[in-house]
């Protein structure tokens, strides 16, 4: 009898729970979860170390990236690095924790700040980085946390990049001088788009791998190129070409010659440029100058040694500890 009831009480659990939730809990529950079960059972201040993970969420450090600093974990606290940040579309986040010590676990969380009850990026059980694709414009809070007992130093880096390459071969961010939402033909429409000034007949390359889905010469872009990346991802738009070097259907990869700058279709007459536009899924342009602008990133060489004590350079924010 006592049997039956058990089985029927397992019975009930799995029954009220989603195919997500049974996967998660019991099939491959992240590696947060997974220590904290642990901890539960092999280590009496458990709670202690959860509490502060918790209040590291609360009270998080805003920070503007890309951010990095040097840091340390103290066997006889609980220390908790947490940051806030925001990501705009296009951009992909590539955090990583150095440490002194081999073969100890560093818990590092993403969370979007709206909602931090389940992380929505983690590390690997032997890994310290996440790399995440962004796609909405939110702000983001990131956790970093030793588990406990462990001693030592560590450095926290927080780089962007932008998810796409540059779409003119030899130039980058100081090429670009018309931006997203300028004013066209008198106030009466709005750049759907980012021009990109360069010599005629420079290479315009692909971005990333994909398939060129149309070309021609009409309209206001003249000799164009599209492009998809995936069934269900953006279409690539690469206008005003001097000359088009691909054809409809062609599989390209990144860095491969689309075409050559020009000043073809309403930009006649004007200084050769790319005009460079993205559309999301199916349907409307979006910015897409942080798909393609590349930001300095920081290094460990930037904070580890005495070259970062002498300039004292920025450390990591301050813990949540045990009190």
């Amino acid at each position: 009898m006592k049997y039956f009831l058990a089985t029927l009480v397992v019975a009930a659990a799995i029954s009220c729970a989603t195919p997500s939730d049974f996967k998660n809990t019991f099939l491959n529950p992240a590696p947060r979860v997974s220590y904290e079960r642990k901890l539960k059972r092999e280590f009496p201040e458990s709670a202690a170390w959860i509490a502060a993970h918790e209040n590291a969420l609360a009270t998080p450090r805003t920070v503007k990236l890309p951010h990095g600093g040097n840091g340390i974990f103290k066997t006889a606290e609980f220390p908790v690095y947490s940051y806030r940040f925001e990501l705009k579309p296009g951009e992909v986040l590539e955090t990583e924790v150095l440490t002194d010590s081999v073969g100890q676990q560093v818990f590092i969380d993403l969370y979007s700040a709206e909602n931090t009850s389940e992380p929505i990026a983690s590390n690997s059980r032997d890994g310290h980085a996440i790399k995440f694709s962004n796609e909405n414009a939110t702000n983001y809070i990131l956790t970093v946390q030793p588990e406990a007992g462990l001693a030592g130093n560590c450095i926290v880096l927080i780089n962007k990049s932008p998810m796409y390459g540059f779409p003119v071969a030899g130039k980058g961010n100081a090429a670009i001088q018309s931006f997203w939402e300028a004013p066209r033909d008198g106030g009466k429409r709005t750049h759907e788009g980012i021009d990109i000034f360069a010599k005629k007949g420079t290479p315009v390359v692909a971005v990333t791998d994909g398939v060129i889905s149309d070309t021609g010469d009409r309209g206001l872009g003249g000799k164009q190129v599209w492009q998809r990346n995936g069934l269900f991802g953006h279409s690539l738009y690469y206008a005003h070409l001097d000359e088009i070097a691909v054809t409809s259907g062609a599989s390209v990869k990144i860095g491969d010659t689309l075409g050559y700058v020009g000043n073809t279709g309403n930009a006649k007459g004007g200084p050769p440029h790319l005009h460079f536009g993205i559309y999301k899924g199916f349907g409307g342009a979006v910015d897409p100058l942080p798909y393609v602008y590349q930001t300095k990133k920081v290094t460990a060489a930037d904070f580890s040694g005495p070259k970062a004590n002498k300039t004292k350079k920025r450390t990591v924010a301050s813990s949540n500890r045990r009190k």
